[in-house]
């Protein structure tokens, strides 16, 4: 559960340092996005490659080595200088949490053999991620308003502390009896599929969609295509493109990527929207989301008994109409919209989200064979990490070049005030605090009009994502009991 928690807790607690990081280091709108996405960027492309790394050396091992270079970096990211040394520190957090997450899940089905007693352990194992996304905005918010924006980094360290400790007393090694080799090019092409495309998505929201941003997204899905052949071809395939073959593994894999998706691309909108448009404090703000993460614990465990006797093809896809409604209430209200009512439809997509996504990690994991659990829970966590990216890159850049194109600058400003306060809404709040107090209230009143007229799209995007997920669940989940 240590893992869990603290990955959770990273990826809250960043969503709410945002501002203060914005108004720190004055990143321009694509840095800020590569700040956020370069974390689940490496970690995704690593994932898989990870995940069958631990089947061969051991599961526990591999968690114990990410989890203490996880440590190290965490304090340099606290201290980083500049954005540009924030976003190295975050691609190598990304390298060492690639080992983390998948250990957990393999472990757990190694660990639970009995079907009914893995259901509800991985329920508890889901409710981790919900729990650290509740405690982070709280704790988080404490050190923010106390503290630099770095000391939220440092809560890694009285996470990672017991588990270096406790881990090789309570946590039995497992891994596959008969191993093969370590393939190489097969990890460069994983990560080599997600860098380029992610690139060019960034490209676009920054200079328009021309042939040179177009072109890394063409060469990131050759060489997935690559990777793909490649895994049918050789005789011990980093993954078995054979687990997607099945309805109920590649469903609930299609399910977490939409879902996950919908649901960052919400978190990376709100957050700014209470504080820098409704001008919550980060503590204030978290509290304001900590109604749908316990929402989403809470549903989480009662789907378990509700699992064993409906079929997936109805309970996944109910639970995510409830997160439509959610989605909805935001969408209607576009960027009008209060504390009040974004805690509502924060609990309603929390109760859809946490029912379904327990129910499709269990089919995941399932449907793999026990030796292959490692690969299998990576193929999850992918899926996870990358609906995290796009949720940022999609959904982030929609806002973004909305923000753009609507901001109204007041005259008088110097060109990297114009530049600052053009990019990001944080920039134009940086830039508001050392202007006169007439032209600095126009401004604000301009920049969180621009960057609200983006939320009522963005929050439509989540209910196309979300019902698309229900439509999978739906149509690939009909066979699975």
């Amino acid at each position: 559960m240590l893992p869990v928690l603290l990955v959770s807790i990273d990826n809250t607690v960043l969503n709410f340092a945002l501002p203060a990081i914005s108004t720190a280091t004055l990143p321009t709108g694509v840095q800020l996005l590569w700040m956020v996405d370069i974390y689940p960027l490496v970690l995704a492309g690593l994932l898989v490659a990870m995940g069958s790394l631990g089947d061969r050396i051991g599961r526990r091992r591999l968690l114990l080595i990410g989890s203490t270079g996880f440590g190290v970096v965490s304090v340099f990211a606290a201290f980083s200088p500049s954005i540009e040394g924030l976003i190295i520190a975050r691609a190598a957090l990304g390298f060492f949490g690639a080992m983390l997450m998948p250990s957990t899940l393999s472990l757990l089905r190694s660990t639970f053999v009995d079907r009914d007693q893995r259901r509800l352990a991985i329920a508890i194992w889901a409710t981790g991620f919900a729990a650290g996304s509740a405690l982070g905005p709280v704790v988080g918010g404490i050190l923010l308003e106390h503290f630099a924006w770095g000391s939220v980094f440092l809560l890694a360290v009285p996470v990672l502390l017991p588990l270096l400790v406790l881990a090789p007393i309570l946590v039995t090694e497992s891994r596959d009896p008969n191993p093969g080799r370590i393939d190489v090019l097969s990890i460069v092409l994983s990560l080599g599929t997600m860098l380029p495309i992610v690139y060019g998505i960034k490209s676009i929201a920054e200079h328009g969609v021309t042939w040179l941003t177009l072109a890394p997204i063409a060469f990131g899905l050759a060489l997935g295509v690559w990777f793909v052949r490649r895994q049918l071809r050789v005789p011990n395939p980093m993954l078995d493109m054979g687990l997607f073959r099945r309805g109920a593994f590649s469903g609930a894999v299609g399910v977490n990527l939409l879902s996950v998706t919908a649901l960052v691309g919400c978190l990376f909108f709100i957050s700014q929207h209470l504080q820098l448009v409704l001008g919550l404090s980060p503590l204030s703000a978290g509290l304001v989301l900590v109604p749908g993460l316990a929402a989403m614990i809470v549903a989480g465990l009662l789907i378990v008994p509700i699992a064993r006797r409906v079929r997936p093809s109805r309970v996944v896809p109910v639970a995510l109409l409830v997160s439509v409604a959610g989605f909805a209430s935001i969408a209607l209200r576009g960027g009008q919209i209060d504390a009040f009512s974004i805690g509502v439809a924060f609990v309603l997509l929390g109760i859809g989200i946490g029912a379904a996504e327990t129910v499709s990690n269990e089919l995941i994991v399932a449907t793999a064979p026990a030796d292959k659990a490692g690969a299998a829970s990576a193929v999850s966590e992918t899926a996870y990490e990358l609906g995290a990216v796009l949720g940022t890159a999609v959904l982030g850049t929609i806002l973004t070049v909305s923000y753009r194109a609507a901001v109204l600058l007041p005259d008088g400003l110097s060109a990297p005030e114009r530049a600052a306060a053009g990019e990001t809404l944080g920039g134009a709040v940086a830039v508001a605090g050392q202007l006169p107090t007439g032209v600095a209230q126009e401004l604000l009143d301009s920049a969180r009009h621009a960057f609200d007229s983006g939320v009522g799209l963005t929050a439509w995007i989540g209910v196309a994502l979300v019902l698309g997920a229900a439509v999978v669940a739906l149509v690939a989940l009909r066979r699975a009991r």
